[in-house]
């Protein structure tokens, strides 16, 4: 299923394809006069024009650095700009520099004698300038061509020069104006920040000499400089923290060890002031007294004089111990006294030290601030000097140069403008474009019938037929006329649509006039007659007979006569060269053909050369002009609705098929006549048996002697096989 469905893609792309070709084919004569046309003048255009040199000086561009950075010397670092370049583009092609161009080159007078006027302004030059001029970057680098045109290949390079030239001067000034600019700048700071200093230098001195400020830091020196006095407050400050500290201290151990029982005492004596030599020492008597006891009492009494000695020294040294324990409580007590009164009276001098520095603080505030003033202004002033003398340095210093001429622009030795070769090759191009594209949109624009699939999508009906272009009378080219073979098909087609057998009265009708209805009724009758079938060509064209003078014949007497009955069928009935075909002329034109048409004679006609021929053919006027097609179609068996290619629109054709229906007519299918089968290949695939008849219509003769030698059949009549092959084809 899948490898269908792609076949069919396939066929239709196809298809579409050669709808595309066949719409260039038919409309070739459209295309080939848009596209001579668009040449031609492409062409004289091009050789018409003056030629036009170009010239291209290329240079080499940087971004200025800041001439004036920062007071403290530190330099920005340069930030990529993607519309820098952009930006010295239009700077290149601003007034400022080919104004300057202009009078350099004087262009005014020089254009003026080439324009004859009299004179231009330098506007006016500068704007044609602009457009003779192209700045372009190349390969995303610093370097910018500046290409210029003109139809002086000297004048070309000059121009192209000197814009570089310009541009390089005017960036060149731009940048020492800028310099000279900020030096004038510091310049005049530097001489307001001398005047601030004079200013507040001369405040310091009146403050200082006011004040009777004994300042041992000269006037440049640190701005910390301040008065004795907050450092002596400072110092009595630390004094009475260390006293506090000290009191703080002994009373934190006073308070511990006065409430503490005796035992306890005794163990935390030793912890609490390690310092004591007196304590420690009897405390290390008294150990060594109670060990000896100790020792001594297993082998002597109390009573004995040396154990009684031992018991004395213990008490002794438990007295000396309470006293000594009671005499460091009382001397924290006493060092506690003291030092709380060193520290009530620290405070108070240092109450009295801020007081005192506090009047002195806010009498030489004014000093201090001026002097802190005058050290800052000092210190700007020189920033501003040492800057100042660095531009005036880098000023003189050569630098690098922002703008380089490296390519200047020669002579050009051939001209770029006009193109030749390409201005033809694109002429060539948009003329194919434009002639394909205007054959499509006229093939848009016409809605006449243009296909098969057209006439059958908008009838509903089917094509029984195809007759190619210059078809004459198949009654003067033969049977083995190379047009022949159309009608053969168009006959076998309509012999199978017939519904019965006893079906044999055909009339052939248009929307318009000139679709080759009548062509087509005599040559399908003929066609008819040459297969040994009796048939009775009838011109019921009343109101422009043509026929007669296909056949050759008089038309003074013939249809009109025998309605009117005034004649016998017999007589107005004339034969033709081909036995089996006999030709009824319409006869003279009544006043009113609707009536004779319309009326019992007619139908009784239709009646009477049905049961006398095998077929009757009937001619008939455009179907959309006048009534008469209408009611031949209602009176006869079949119709065939002829419909010329690319002629009328289809909307002529539906009505024409509506009408035939709306009178009861049989329409059997419709007839595409005058297609050009040579050029529209969709017609050759649809017809190609007898297109090979067409198309070699001069070895005709050649080909029946042929087939007369091998004995095949004559083309004059179809065989079995053939009529059972196009039975299956339609």
């Amino acid at each position: 299923m899948q490898s269908g469905s792609n076949s069919k893609k396939a066929q239709d792309a196809k298809l579409h394809f050669l709808d595309y070709w066949r719409i260039i084919r038919i409309r070739k004569t459209v295309v080939l006069a848009v596209f001579l046309l668009v040449v031609l003048t492409t062409t004289v255009v091009t050789f018409l024009l003056k030629p036009t040199y170009a010239s291209t000086a290329r240079i080499s561009i940087k971004k200025d650095n800041p001439d004036i950075g920062t007071l403290l010397g530190i330099q920005a670092t340069a930030q990529h700009d993607p519309y820098w370049i952009q930006t010295e583009f239009e700077k290149i092609q601003s007034k400022k520099v080919l104004y300057q161009v202009i009078n350099t080159l004087e262009l005014n007078n020089e254009w003026a004698k080439r324009y004859n006027v009299d004179t231009l302004t330098t506007n006016e030059t500068y704007m044609t300038l602009q457009k003779l001029i192209e700045v372009s970057q190349f390969r995303n680098t610093g370097i910018i061509e500046i290409t210029a045109y003109s139809e002086d290949r000297k004048e070309a390079a000059a121009i192209a020069n000197t814009i570089a030239e310009e541009y390089q001067k005017h960036r060149l000034q731009t940048q020492q104006n800028q310099s000279q600019k900020g030096i004038s700048a510091l310049k005049e700071m530097l001489d307001q920040k001398n005047e601030e200093v004079t200013e507040w230098q001369a405040e310091v001195d009146r403050l200082k000499l006011e004040k009777k400020i004994a300042d041992i830091y000269s006037p440049e020196g640190s701005s910390l400089a301040t008065p004795i006095e907050p450092q002596t407050v400072l110092k009595m400050e630390t004094e009475r923290a260390s006293s506090k500290a000290f009191y703080l201290r002994y009373k934190t151990l006073y308070d511990s060890l006065s409430v503490l029982p005796r035992d306890e005492l005794r163990k935390a004596a030793l912890t609490a002031i390690p310092n004591d030599l007196n304590l420690s020492r009897l405390f290390n008597e008294y150990d060594v007294a109670r060990q000896q006891i100790a020792r001594n009492r297993a082998f002597q009494g109390p009573e004995n004089p040396e154990m009684r000695s031992l018991l004395d020294l213990k008490e002794t040294l438990e007295q000396q111990i309470e006293d000594r324990l009671d005499g460091i409580l009382i001397g924290l007590q006493t060092q506690l006294k003291a030092t709380e009164a060193q520290e009530a009276s620290l405070a108070d001098a240092v109450d009295e030290a801020k007081q005192k520095d506090a009047e002195n603080i806010a009498e030489y505030r004014p000093y201090f601030r001026a002097k802190r003033e005058l050290e800052t202004l000092q210190k700007v002033r020189d920033m501003i000097f040492v800057r100042m003398l660095q531009e005036i340095v880098d000023s003189r210093l050569p630098r690098e140069s922002i703008v380089e001429i490296y390519d200047p622009a020669e002579e050009a030795m051939k001209p770029v403008r006009p193109n030749i070769g390409l201005n033809i090759a694109l002429g060539v191009l948009v003329g194919l474009v434009v002639g394909v594209g205007l054959a499509f949109f006229i093939e848009y624009l016409d809605t006449s019938v243009k296909t098969i699939d057209d006439v059958e999508q908008a009838l509903g009906a089917p094509v029984l037929g195809v007759i190619p272009q210059n078809v004459g009378s198949l009654l003067e080219e033969g049977p083995d006329s190379p047009h022949a073979e159309a009608y053969r098909v168009l006959r076998t087609n309509v012999l199978f649509s017939r519904k019965t057998d006893d079906a044999t009265t055909i009339t052939v009708v248009s929307g318009g006039a000139g679709e080759g209805k009548s062509t087509t009724i005599f040559n399908l009758s003929t066609i008819f007659a040459q297969n040994n079938n009796k048939v009775l060509v009838v011109d019921s064209d009343l109101r422009r007979p043509s026929l007669h003078k296909v056949v050759g014949v008089s038309n003074a007497k013939g249809l009109t006569n025998y309605l009117m009955q005034s004649v016998k069928l017999d007589e107005v009935i004339q034969t033709t060269s081909l036995s089996t075909l006999d030709f009824l002329p319409s006869g003279k034109l009544p006043s009113s053909s609707l009536g004779i048409l319309n009326s019992t004679q007619m139908k009784t006609f239709v009646k009477d050369v049905k049961n006398r021929y095998d077929f009757v053919f009937f001619d008939s006027p455009p179907i959309m002009g006048v009534s008469d097609a209408s009611i031949l179609a209602s009176e006869v068996d079949m119709s065939l609705l002829v419909i010329q290619y690319r002629k009328y629109p289809q909307a002529m054709t539906v009505r024409a098929k509506q009408m035939v229906e709306k009178v009861g007519g049989n329409l059997l299918g419709v007839v595409l006549n005058n297609i050009n089968i040579s050029q529209d290949s969709y017609y050759y695939y649809y017809s190609g048996y007898y297109y090979d008849y067409y198309s070699k219509a001069e070895d005709s003769k050649d080909l029946k002697k042929k087939n007369q030698k091998n004995g095949e059949a004559k083309p004059g009549k179809t065989t079995g096989r053939q009529e059972l092959n196009l039975k299956k084809k339609y």
